[in-house]
């Protein structure tokens, strides 16, 4: 069983429960799963993250914990249970979700737990921007946007699904304690425009790391266009193979862990 290492809670923050599988030791990282749910190939990301020194926190936020991720399963998620579920706002421009503050909970939890400098956090696809958003919470020193997807309204003019008072407390971050967030997409992904990153790179500037990966970087024979990077898009090799391993130098370099980043 892909859990089958990880210690399970129940984690409550205003009016929101959510199972939390935990393993690791060390600094912490919020790894935030992307549709369909918390699937082995996220797990397995996860995994690579406590072989680098890291505690992970795996919340489970839809879907069934270790179900393998299959395109029936993700499009069921996304139509039955993600757009009509008041925790996610998928749809506007300039607002977050109201998870996200059960997330900045989360995280304030794992930072009293394990303690370091900060706390990591990383969201995928559907949960791709939640961690710039989050950083309105002190603890959280090291965001990571993999595949930011939402909102879906807007797309192409950019939009983003943070508010102008979390982007601005982002920035403000930013600059007083000298921080980066890392954006990583595959070129050509629909689900993630070239006007997204532009946002991006327009609200933080220089703070903004952009690793686009282009489409033959990507794993082959999934029956999908280039999406995932750190999971089902993920190649043994190459540069897809590095970007992950520049997020998890990332995160031991903002985390304490090492000296500077690969």
């Amino acid at each position: 069983m892909a859990l089958a290492d990880y210690d399970l809670s129940s984690f409550t923050a205003g009016a929101f429960t959510r199972p939390v599988y935990r393993r690791g030791s060390g600094p912490a990282v919020v790894v935030i799963h992307e549709i369909p749910g918390l699937h082995p190939l996220v797990i397995d990301f996860a995994d690579r993250l406590v072989a680098a020194g890291m505690t992970v926190f795996c919340p489970s936020l839809f879907g069934t914990p270790g179900k393998p991720a299959t395109k029936p399963y993700a499009l069921a998620q996304m139509v039955k249970n993600i757009c009509i579920h008041r925790e996610f706002s998928v749809w506007a421009d300039g607002r977050s979700s109201p998870i996200v503050d059960w997330l900045r909970a989360l995280a304030a939890h794992a930072h009293a737990s394990c303690g370091g400098p900060g706390v990591g956090a990383i969201g995928m696809c559907f949960t791709g921007g939640f961690a710039l958003a989050m950083m309105t919470e002190p603890s959280v020193i090291a965001p990571v946007l993999s595949q930011p997807s939402m909102p879906i309204r807007g797309t192409r003019a950019g939009s983003i699904d943070c508010s102008p008072a979390e982007i601005a407390c982002a920035r403000a971050r930013l600059e007083r304690e000298d921080l980066t967030v890392m954006g990583l997409r595959y070129r050509g992904d629909p689900f993630v425009p070239d006007e997204r990153f532009a946002r991006y790179a327009r609200e933080l500037g220089e703070r903004f790391i952009d690793v686009t990966l282009e489409p033959e970087d990507a794993r082959q024979g999934t029956g999908m266009t280039p999406h995932s990077v750190l999971t089902i898009h993920l190649p043994d090799s190459g540069p897809g193979k590095a970007a992950e391993a520049r997020v998890i130098g990332f995160f031991r370099q903002r985390l304490g862990l090492a000296a500077a980043a690969p």
